[in-house]
């Protein structure tokens, strides 16, 4: 018999401008989590810009992930042993190990890939062990995650209820920032390269990524961007965030002048009543999303990308072909689905921007020839929430960028007998590499392991050879052209990917130009 193989573990320092920290190395992957990226946003500190953290001189821990933001409870497991607390801003970070023989000290500095996770700016965390990063890393690559405020945390706008001097807007995007900073501070210690940050994220994160797009205070911060079905939409004007703040304080008996005294539980409870209320009572909105401040967010995304006015970084972006699958499988009101809801959103946009031409109920029938009313739904929520504004941004970013626009239709048998097919999310067990999510995860219960496993080398290869700065070639070299506003190049990722052009020729002819562009 030949004795096992032993796995050596080291316990690898690493000194960063605030302090060391120690994390862990097991010959193929070194991880440190749970560090601190700035000063705990409590207290006076709650909804005010995040600061950079006291620094430290004894060795801090970093074999844990540290606490999540507070959020109301899902099914989403947000990691074994995790927390949650105010005190939330943690970065995690995993690199190739230097352990192995043929590992350079001090080798060439590796592309850096920093994710911003999704959950409706309200849910979600850096620690879901769906972003375990080592499937990526081990691609020599290095990749952070980090936590950013949630909900009332990070998205409540209280500055327009006469305490403009108390509180900073946009707390949540300003988190990503610093972090950000933090990237460029500190990743060459890991064994990054500061000159090679690709941010990206999915849903909310991705939203997060388009909006930094155009957000002057980005600018350097990273230069490469990949948004995975972003809502770049869902960005409000003033007004709104101030509606929904006066509505949350109301929730919570207070005056705004108290809003820092309302302990944890009691704002993760209204915030979540009012993240409920909102999308039921004015279908197609969210709760809490970026708002127009003029200062961090100067102007609507979409429309700044439309001007040519983004940051000329090369951007993957794309959608999935049944995004509005899960909301209808959750019983979620996030999207408007049935046409009596579809309908209503219309006539308050209509009421809102009288300038833009809203479609009639026959023009909607005439955009989906062949599909049944009962099914419109899904399609219409698909295209106004994700895919025409994806096209949008597309189109825009292509004049200052290269432009690699994706649609993914992949679903294994169970998920289409679930109906559910490739719906939102669907894609990111492909790109992180973490195919089976333990005993209860039935994504493979009918097959297709197999088959997915190669598709995830396939995403896995192009988002690697684009955050390097190449061509997002898949790892055999399938192609992948850019998008221009003349062929309109899109790669559909499924058991075999293939490049189309115009793929969305008919929903382009239906929605127009403007509808909806800046909701």
């Amino acid at each position: 018999m030949t004795a096992a193989k032993v796995r050596v573990r080291s316990y690898p320092i690493i000194e960063t401008v605030y302090g060391p920290v120690r994390g862990t190395d097991d010959g193929t992957v070194a991880a440190w989590k749970g560090i601190r990226y700035a000063a705990p946003p409590v207290d006076e500190l709650r909804w005010r810009a995040p600061r950079p953290p006291q620094p430290w001189t004894e060795i801090a821990d970093a074999t844990l992930y540290g606490a999540v933001c507070p959020q109301p409870d899902s099914p989403v497991p947000l990691g074994t042993g995790t927390r949650s607390s105010e005190d939330c801003l943690f970065v995690n970070v995993w690199a190739p190990s230097q352990m192995s023989s043929d590992a350079p000290a001090g080798g060439a500095a590796k592309p850096v890939m920093v994710w911003l996770h999704g959950g409706a700016y309200l849910l979600g965390a850096s620690s879901q062990p769906l972003y375990d990063g080592r499937s990526l890393a081990a691609r020599d690559v290095v990749v952070v995650s980090i936590n950013y405020r949630l909900g009332a945390f990070g998205f409540l706008e209280l500055g327009g209820l006469g305490g403009a001097e108390q509180f900073d807007t946009n707390v949540g995007i300003r988190d990503a920032v610093l972090a950000l900073q933090w990237v460029q501070d500190n990743i060459a210690r890991f064994g990054g390269d500061p000159q090679q940050v690709t941010l990206f994220g999915e849903s909310a994160g991705a939203g997060i990524v388009t909006t930094l797009l155009t957000a002057p205070a980005a600018a350097g911060l990273f230069h490469r961007a990949i948004a995975q079905s972003s809502p770049a939409t869902s960005a409000y004007d003033g007004e709104r965030g101030r509606r929904v703040a006066e509505m949350l304080l109301r929730r919570l008996g207070v005056s705004v002048d108290e809003a820092r005294s309302v302990p944890v539980e009691a704002l993760v409870e209204a915030s979540y009543e009012v993240f409920d209320h909102v999308p039921s009572s004015t279908p197609g909105t969210l709760a809490f999303a970026p708002i127009v401040d003029g200062d961090l967010i100067p102007d609507y995304p979409i429309k700044l990308a439309r001007e040519g006015r983004s940051h000329p970084v090369p951007l993957i972006i794309g959608t999935n072909r049944d995004e509005a699958a899960l909301f209808r499988w959750m019983k979620s009101p996030l999207m408007p689905i049935a046409p009596k809801t579809i309908r209503t959103m219309f006539d308050e946009i209509a009421t809102e921007q009288p300038e833009l031409a809203i479609p009639t109920d026959e023009e909607i029938e005439a955009a989906y020839p062949g599909v049944r009313p009962r099914a419109r739904g899904l399609h219409v929520a698909r295209d106004v929430g994700f895919r025409m504004p994806t096209l949008w941004l597309a189109e825009g970013h292509s004049a200052v960028a290269p432009v690699y626009l994706y649609r993914f239709d992949w679903a294994t048998t169970m998920l289409r007998v679930l109906r559910l097919g490739a719906a939102h999310a669907t894609e990111l067990p492909y790109v992180w590499g973490n195919l089976v999510m333990g005993s209860r995860d039935v994504t493979f219960k009918l097959g297709g392991l197999k088959a997915g496993r190669t598709l995830s080398d396939r995403i896995q290869g192009r988002w690697v050879n684009f955050a390097r700065g190449q061509e997002p070639v898949g790892p055999a070299g399938e192609p992948w052209r850019r998008f221009t506003p003349e062929d309109r190049a899109t790669l559909l990722i499924d058991r075999e990917d293939s490049v189309v052009e115009d793929l969305d020729r008919e929903i382009r002819a239906a929605w127009g130009d403007e509808v909806l562009s800046f909701r």
